[in-house]
Formats: C-alpha cells, structure tokens, sequence
C-alpha cells in the first residue's frame, strides 16, 4: 500500500524555454488522472507543476508503463498545435525496446490497428469500426542468447531494437512487435507471460523494455528545428548490461 504523504520524485528536465518543457517520464507513471487507476495519487501534469509552479499542458501520451521523453507546454495553444503536428506525421519519434528472440534486418510494420477500447477509460468514447492505418520502421541494435531454456525454446534470445514510428496508434508499438512474434520483454498485456517471468527472476527486470528516447519537431514559435533525447531509463538499462555477455557478434 502508498504512503500518501510520500513525496513524488522530481522528474528529470530535458529541455526547457519560455513555451515548452520536456521530461524525462520514469515507467510506471501516469501522464494525469485517469480513471484506469482511481487510487493513484502521482502524475507526470500535477508533479511537473509543481515541480516548476507553473501549469503545464501534455502535448501527447506515453503509456503507463512507457518511460522516455514527454513533452508539455506552458499554454493549451502551443501544446494543440504540437499535437498536430503529432498527427500530421511531422514529429520524429525514436524508440529502444528490448523485445523476444532474433530480429535479423531493418524492415517496416504496416499494420493497420482497430482501437481497443478500456471499458472504463473510454466508457464514453464511440466504437469505431475501421482500422486506423499504422506504420513502424525497425532496426536491430544487438542480438543477445542466454543458454537457459524459457517455454517451448532451448534458449533465452533478444534483440535489442530501433523503432521509429510515423503514427502514434493506442499501444502501436507493442502491437505492431507481437504482430511481427517479436514482443516487447515485460509486456503484460500483448506480450509473452514465460519470457517476463524469466526476465524477472534471472535479471530482476519487471518492467516494460520500452523508451522514448528521441524526439525531433518543430518550435510552435521559433520554428526552428528542436530535437530532444534521453537515455533509457535505469531499470531498462541494467538490463541491457545485464545481457551484454551474451551479446551475439555478427
């Protein structure tokens, strides 16, 4: 059970200007109240303001469990029109996630996705029929095998992957990887149940394998080109070092 009183932690800044704020997300948090969690009390919108005493406006979402850059904005405008941007397909997002067995070469997911609605977070949402079109390009990093067998495989195998998606669909990425048999390590809604039991107890790993790390758009105001990055965060990081011995070299 939390501890009501306990503080949140601050949150990292990775950029800042008169406009925009951009944070460094820690997995596990939610990005404002949501009614898919009525007992939470911690929220990147509230603890940023508070953070910085000044309100703040989510330009988009990362999923719960999702960490890496998020972006806010001092006012409701600027934060809309970088949403648009967002879905004009103008942002650069760039992705690291560790995810089950050997991914050999670069390719493209284009996997259309009909939204899966939560039966509380979008009880007043209208259903929709058509499949939302949806793109990822992806790219192998590194490939590790770990001489442990996990369910049916004589092998624990992972690749360590670039994802750079052109749309931003409800769990896009962590679909878009279990259509390809490649899902994310510590997914538990569309992942493998086996590989993240063994993630967790060989490496202590029981998060989601998955970051925002890179984040490219241009400023509402300046139009200049602004580009902001991250390392992954520190759980998912261990674990990649964790698996570095048994990195595979092509």
């Amino acid at each position: 059970m939390k501890d009501k009183c306990e503080s949140p932690p601050e949150l990292k800044v990775l950029y800042q200007d008169d406009y925009i704020v951009a944070i460094d997300k820690p997995p596990g948090m939610l990005v404002h109240r949501s009614p898919i969690d009525k007992h939470e009390t911690v929220f990147a919108v509230q603890t940023l303001r508070d953070q910085l005493g000044a309100h703040v406006y989510p330009a988009h979402r990362l999923d719960r469990p999702t960490s890496g850059v998020l972006l806010f904005s001092f006012n409701s405008q600027i934060a809309a029109q970088i949403g648009q941007q967002m879905m004009d397909k103008q942002v650069a997002k760039v992705y690291h996630a560790v995810v089950r067995g050997f991914v050999h070469h670069t390719g493209m997911v284009d996997y259309a996705l009909k939204y899966r609605y939560d039966k509380i977070a979008d009880k007043h949402k209208r259903p929709q029929q058509a499949p939302q079109q949806a793109t990822t390009m992806y790219q192998t990093v590194a490939q590790y095998e770990v001489p442990e067998p996990v369910g049916k495989y004589q092998s624990a195998r992972y690749s360590l992957m670039k994802l750079l998606p052109s749309t931003g669909r409800k769990h896009q990425l962590r679909r878009h990887m279990v259509h390809i048999r490649h899902p994310i390590i510590g997914d538990t809604t569309h992942g493998d149940g086996k590989q993240n039991k063994f993630a967790k107890s060989h490496f202590t790993f029981a998060n989601l394998a998955l970051s925002c790390t890179q984040m490219g758009f241009v400023h509402p105001v300046s139009g200049q080109w602004v580009n902001v990055s991250s390392d992954v965060h520190v759980e998912m990081r261990r674990f990649v070092e964790q698996l570095s011995p048994f990195q595979i070299k092509n």
